[in-house]
C-alpha cells in the first residue's frame, strides 16, 4: 500500500504580478510524496490558485486526504490508469489529481530509468518553445521588457492585457520587440460581453497579434468573439467547462496541468482540441518547478504530434532563487533528461 505525505511549499515573487483576477506575490504549493517503499516512490505537486481558478488549497488537501483511503490497498502493480480512476470517481478534483497524476509518472520514470517525456512518445522534443510575459503596466516598462525578451533569446512575448493602457503597451511591445516578435495577449476573461472584447481587440490588432487568450469567458462568448475578431481567438480559464475544449469555438486552447488533471489529461484534452480544429500549447499558473517539469514533459510529446505554439512554462524565474530552475536558454526549455520529472 502506498504512502501518501503533503508537504506546503511557499514561493516569493520576485516583483508583483498584476492580472484582470488580482496581483500575486506569493505562490503556495503542495508537494505530495506516494511511497511503496524506501526507492519506489514518485513525487508530483499540487498547485491550485484560488484567485485565479477558485480552488483552495484547503479544498485540495482534503481530496488529497482522500486519495489517501482509496490507494490504502493498491499493490505495487497496480497501473496508473486504475490508479487514477479510482481517485477520481471518489472525488473529481483535477487540482488534486493532478498530483497523483504526476506522482505516479514520477514513479513511473523513476522506475524505468527514463524521462517522462519518453514514457509518453519516442518521438518526444528535446527542448520546448517558450514565451516571456511582460508584465510592466506602463509603456516604457513594457518596451524595456521586450526588448529584454528578445535578447534573451525569446521569440514569443505574452502582455497581459485588460488592466489599463492595453494598446499603448502592446504598441511599445511591438516597437521595442520588432517585427519578427510573436505577441500574445491574455485578457483572463477581462472583458464583459463579446462587444466590449472586440472594441478592445479592434484598438490592439494594429499590432500583429498571434492570439487574445480569454478575451470573455464562456464557450458561446468566445464563439462569437472569434467570429469578428481582427486577432485569433484561445480559450484558456473556459477549458475548465465540461465539453469547453472539443467545442471548436477559439482557434487554439490553452491547456494547464492543474486544471486539466495532471499530464495524462493535458494529452487527453490535447486530443479533443486538436480533433475540433484548434491549435493547443501548455501554460502554467505559476506553478512549482514540478509543476513546470511536467508541463515540460507533457509539451515535448505534443510537439510529436504537429505544430506546438510558444508554451508559457518560462515563469520559474518570476520566483526569488529559482531562476535557474528548468530556465530558458534561446528562447526553449530543455526537457529533462534524468528518470522522472525532474
Amino acid at each position: 500500500m502506498p504512502r501518501l505525505e503533503l508537504a506546503p511549499v511557499r514561493f516569493t515573487l520576485r516583483a508583483p504580478l498584476r492580472t484582470a483576477w488580482g496581483e500575486l506575490r506569493e505562490r503556495e504549493v503542495l508537494r505530495v510524496t506516494l511511497t511503496w517503499s524506501g526507492t519506489d516512490y514518485g513525487i508530483g505537486e499540487a498547485a491550485p490558485l484560488e484567485p485565479y481558478d477558485g480552488v483552495s488549497l484547503g479544498a485540495v488537501a482534503a481530496a488529497l486526504q482522500v486519495y489517501e483511503s482509496v490507494l490504502y490497498d493498491a499493490s505495487a502493480d497496480e497501473s496508473h490508469a486504475d490508479l487514477l480512476a479510482a481517485c477520481a470517481a471518489e472525488r473529481y478534483l483535477p487540482e488534486a489529481l493532478a498530483a497523483i497524476d504526476l506522482a505516479l509518472w514520477d514513479r513511473a520514470g523513476r522506475r524505468t530509468g527514463r524521462p517522462v517525456a519518453h514514457l509518453l512518445t519516442p518521438d518526444a522534443a528535446k527542448s520546448v518553445a517558450v514565451n516571456a510575459t511582460v508584465g510592466a503596466e506602463d509603456r516604457a516598462g513594457a518596451a524595456t521588457g521586450a526588448a529584454a525578451a528578445v535578447r534573451a533569446g525569446f521569440r514569443c512575448v505574452k502582455v497581459k492585457v485588460g488592466i489599463g493602457d492595453d494598446a499603448g503597451r502592446v504598441a511599445a511591445v511591438r516597437a521595442a520587440g520588432g517585427p519578427g516578435l510573436t505577441i500574445r495577449v491574455d485578457a483572463n476573461g477581462a472583458w464583459g460581453t463579446p462587444e466590449e472584447a472586440l472594441a478592445n481587440l479592434r484598438a490592439l490588432a494594429p499590432a500583429a497579434l498571434e492570439y487574445a487568450e480569454e478575451p470573455v469567458h464562456g464557450v458561446e462568448a468566445l464563439r462569437a468573439v472569434r467570429v469578428a475578431s481582427p486577432v485569433p481567438v484561445a480559450m484558456d480559464e473556459t477549458g475548465a467547462q465540461p465539453g469547453a475544449v472539443a467545442s471548436g469555438a477559439t482557434d487554439a486552447v490553452c491547456l494547464k496541468i492543474a486544471r486539466c488533471g495532471g499530464i495524462t489529461g493535458v494529452l487527453r484534452d490535447a486530443r479533443a482540441a486538436r480533433a475540433a480544429g484548434a491549435a493547443v500549447y501548455v501554460a502554467s499558473s505559476f506553478d512549482g518547478p514540478l509543476g513546470i517539469a511536467a508541463g515540460v514533459h507533457a509539451a515535448a510529446a505534443l510537439a510529436a504530434d504537429g505544430p506546438l505554439p510558444a508554451c508559457g512554462l518560462a515563469t520559474l524565474d518570476e520566483f526569488a532563487g529559482y531562476a535557474a530552475t528548468l530556465a530558458a536558454r534561446d528562447g526553449a526549455i530543455a526537457v529533462p533528461e534524468r528518470p522522472g520529472l525532474l
